[in-house]
């Protein structure tokens, strides 16, 4: 019973020093610092661009539409990397099976290039119009 108690106290004081410390740095940081507010300081920082505009502006997408895709493959190429480690070991079966893991892998990156989410700005479609009659002949039509 001791040697449990002794170990919930470990991690109970570990968790008290991990918040004096966060704390501690916090209140220190505020009464070290100066305190000197003025309308640049206070104004939006964009990059050392002066902010124009509305912070709710529509966006393109873009951006994050290639981050995610980036991030999924990321993740997908870090799981090779435990079965590269023993492929001696595994043998032909491993082998077949990372080879159908891997054209998984492609056949959704030719899925997404396909699609057009891996361009930066994707073409607007041309669409045909269908040209308007001239106005002589609707009135003929007409009446």
């Amino acid at each position: 019973m001791d040697q449990t108690l002794s170990g919930f106290g470990t991690v109970f004081v570990f968790l008290v020093l991990g918040i004096v410390f966060v704390v501690g740095g916090y209140l220190t940081a505020r009464m070290l610092r100066p305190s000197r507010p003025n309308p640049e300081k206070n104004s939006t920082y964009e990059c050392g661009e002066a902010a124009v505009g509305s912070a709710w502006v529509k966006f393109n997408i873009r951006f994050y539409v290639v981050a995610l895709i980036f991030i999924i493959f990321d993740v997908e190429v870090v799981f090779l990397y435990p079965w590269a480690t023993v492929f001696k070991q595994l043998g032909t079966f491993a082998l077949v099976e990372v080879l159908i893991f891997a054209g998984i892998l492609v056949l959704g990156l030719v899925y997404a290039w396909v699609k057009g989410d891996l361009d930066w700005v994707r073409p607007t479609p041309n669409i045909p119009k269908m040209p308007e009659m001239p106005a002589r002949h609707s009135r003929k039509a007409n009446g």
